[in-house]
């Protein structure tokens, strides 16, 4: 949800008139359903595949994001990223640490 936020939020700047909750919420739900170009849909596949299935990457993986026009340092940073998170999370989860009270259910937020 806070994510989610975050994203309408940016997208809300870029595109004052589009329908973001629609989009944040397909994201979430099946990326490859959503009207991404192809180096999106390479960054989100390569974040999603590092975070259920960290054993089964390999070096296509890299590779697919370098046709992609993704350089070592992007690849790099964008691994890092995502195990950051996949590790901060399962921290929070780990320690039962719940969703501040702000974020409601839709993901919108409330006061800061």
């Amino acid at each position: 949800m806070h994510h989610g936020a975050g994203l309408r939020a940016l997208l809300q700047r870029e595109e004052p008139e589009g329908n973001h909750d629609g989009f944040v919420a397909q994201l979430a739900e099946d990326h490859r359903a959503v009207p991404l170009d192809p180096a999106d849909l390479a960054l989100l596949d390569y974040a999603l595949k590092l975070t259920v299935d960290p054993g089964g990457m390999d070096e296509s993986d890299v590779e697919r994001l370098r046709h992609q026009g993704f350089d070592d340092v992007a690849i790099h940073d964008l691994a890092t990223v995502t195990a950051y998170f996949a590790f901060v999370n399962r921290i929070a989860d780990g320690l039962g640490v719940e969703l501040e009270d702000r974020w409601d259910e839709t993901g919108v937020g409330g006061s800061s």
